[in-house]
């Protein structure tokens, strides 16, 4: 071999590609399952005329303007909003001023022992507003007057399956027991507008013709109506 020449190390060079071309599968890794994270699978959607695949939003009513109500079934304050203003709600819709968006969303599971209540109930929800939209207040109004104590176990899938045959929707059961919108669920609880000063997810959540409003500026019960004026 001539003086000075240096002798190419390709072992070395093939070992520095392959760690380079690791590195980029590593960082492709990371960034893939951080989105995942942020953007989880929304799994397969519930279908049906009256549900709005990309917002999760079930909807009730014809009305020019457009009241939206994310709600958890696990959460007290949602249950008390239903008493308070679900007949009016129901009225607007009934008189044509509105049209409803219904958000069942999942962010209380934690406190259902285990049982992933909220997922279940608002997967439930699904299952009866893709056999029949009329149904789905109905159904909402009898779950929250059928709602149990945070920190209990919830109610069982066969309860649900009873509620739901109460508002006449039956054949469900698999929908209901399988989970078959949980991971849908998942997806639209994390597109969950924040209220105004509010530093996270929070329910019951209003949205008043696409603009979220703080549940502190909701009128007295019996003036739903002037948040449309």
């Amino acid at each position: 071999m001539a003086a000075g020449t240096r002798k190419v190390n390709w072992f070395a060079i093939w070992v520095s590609i392959g760690v380079v071309v690791a590195l980029v599968l590593v960082t492709w890794l990371v960034i893939a399952l951080n989105n995942s994270a942020v953007n989880p699978d929304p799994g397969t959607p519930p279908t049906g005329a009256n549900i709005e695949q990309e917002t999760g939003a079930i909807l009730v009513g014809d009305g020019e303007d457009r009241l939206d109500t994310y709600i958890d079934f696990m959460c007290p304050i949602c249950g008390q909003f239903e008493q308070v203003y679900g007949p009016e709600i129901e009225g607007l819709v009934d008189e044509g001023a509105i049209t409803l968006g219904l958000h069942p969303i999942s962010i209380l599971d934690r406190y259902s022992q285990g049982t992933e209540y909220s997922t279940r109930a608002a997967n439930a929800m699904y299952c009866v507003a893709e056999a029949d939209g009329d149904a789905a207040l109905p159904f909402m109004r009898t779950m929250f007057a059928n709602q149990p104590a945070e920190g209990t176990a919830g109610l069982t899938d066969e309860q649900l399956i009873e509620i739901a045959g109460s508002v006449g929707v039956t054949a469900i059961d698999e929908c209901v027991t399988g989970g078959a919108y949980s991971d849908f669920v998942t997806a639209m609880t994390k597109k969950t507008p924040i209220q105004p000063g509010s530093q996270g997810i929070g329910t019951p959540t209003v949205a008043v013709n696409g603009e979220v409003i703080a549940n502190s500026s909701l009128p007295e019960p019996g003036q739903l109506a002037t948040l449309f004026e």
